[in-house]
């Protein structure tokens, strides 16, 4: 829950800062001087972009929760306990150990969107963030197509 106010708190510091870019963009724009036009333009481009980016995340972590809530009523989250960091930090041998039973899961299943899941989770668990969000951004994908 505290990962989902804090992602909560930096959207919104994030549209503040959208809003106060824009704003800014707007100002350049009438004063009529062309590189301070140019750069309003600028100004502009750059809270489309991010408005963008945010709407990407927010619905990837919708869907995500959406999907890992369907595992966890399945019963079907990866069981294993990872060892961790006193921090709390996953230990990367730990979750290379766990990596090639789901990877043979996914190559046996290509098109199983829980068996994607799982995988990413344990991508995460290895440290591997960009490999578990492409993972579940597939399962995401593959979910998606079959309810279609």
């Amino acid at each position: 829950m505290s990962n989902r106010i804090g992602a909560v708190i930096m959207a919104v510091v994030l549209a503040l800062y959208i809003v106060f870019v824009a704003q800014r963009g707007v100002i350049m724009l009438s004063t009529g001087d062309p590189i301070a036009i140019a750069m309003g333009v600028a100004l502009l481009a750059l809270p489309l972009i991010g408005a963008w980016a945010l709407w990407r995340e927010v619905q990837f972590g919708r869907h995500s929760q959406r999907l890992g809530n369907v595992l966890e009523a399945e019963g079907a989250l990866p069981q294993e306990d990872v060892a961790t960091y006193p921090s709390g930090r996953p230990r990367k041998e730990a979750g290379d150990e766990l990596f090639p039973r789901y990877r043979a899961e996914v190559e046996a299943n290509p098109d199983d969107w829980r068996a994607w899941y799982r995988l990413g989770l344990v991508y995460d668990a290895a440290g591997d963030r960009t490999r578990a969000r492409q993972a579940i951004r597939k399962a995401i994908a593959i979910e998606k197509h079959a309810t279609a």
